[in-house]
């Protein structure tokens, strides 16, 4: 909890009644490696924030091929945001890439902090502006990189996730397959 509690009050202030409260909501939950947190056609109704353990973000291409968005490491918060706010259907899967432990609140639970929690609104927003810079920093590359310096940009830009995912998911979050994966990690050595 208290990374959790760390990583909030980066973004605002709060009194130890509103971290209580916060405290009580809060639910930790393990997950299974490719278990999924949320799912394509299904609504999201839960906010995460990875505690242990890395997940990932990926769809379904038109050719039936598992593409890999990005990966979400520890202390970060995961939400299918679009399907969360609006009570749609997700077109994106969560899955934990690794073994993860999370600290969870369900969506009453994380309304309830919105509607009580004066500045919570404020906190959420800068929150969200965050992971959405770091989504178009990480992402933004790989469209105008080759895939050698996409492949080092990750590894620069993900250190602590390198050697935590398997080979084919890189391989797909770069847009690349496996065996030009396989031969630009060779040529690097």
């Amino acid at each position: 909890m208290k990374e959790l509690l760390s990583y909030i009050l980066q973004f605002g202030n709060l009194n130890q009644q509103q971290i209580d409260l916060i405290s009580k909501k809060a639910t930790e939950i393990t997950f299974s490696k490719d278990e999924y947190f949320s799912e394509a056609g299904k609504i999201a109704v839960q906010v995460g924030f990875i505690i242990e353990g890395i997940m990932r973000v990926c769809y379904y291409n038109n050719k039936g091929e598992e593409i890999t968005r990005y990966f979400i490491e520890e202390n970060n918060m995961v939400v299918d945001l679009e399907s969360f706010n609006n009570s749609i259907c997700s077109s994106a899967y969560v899955q934990a890439v690794t073994d993860c432990k999370l600290i969870v609140f369900s969506k009453p639970d994380w309304e309830e902090l919105l509607a009580t929690i004066v500045g919570w609104d404020t906190i959420v927003h800068k929150i969200i502006s965050r992971a959405l810079m770091q989504k178009v920093d990480r992402r933004s590359p790989l469209v105008s990189e080759d895939a050698t310096t996409r492949y080092l940009s990750f590894m620069e830009k993900y250190p602590k996730v390198i050697n935590r995912i398997p080979l084919s998911y890189l391989a797909s979050y770069l847009g690349i397959t496996q065996s030009s994966l396989s031969r630009i990690r060779k040529n690097i050595r």
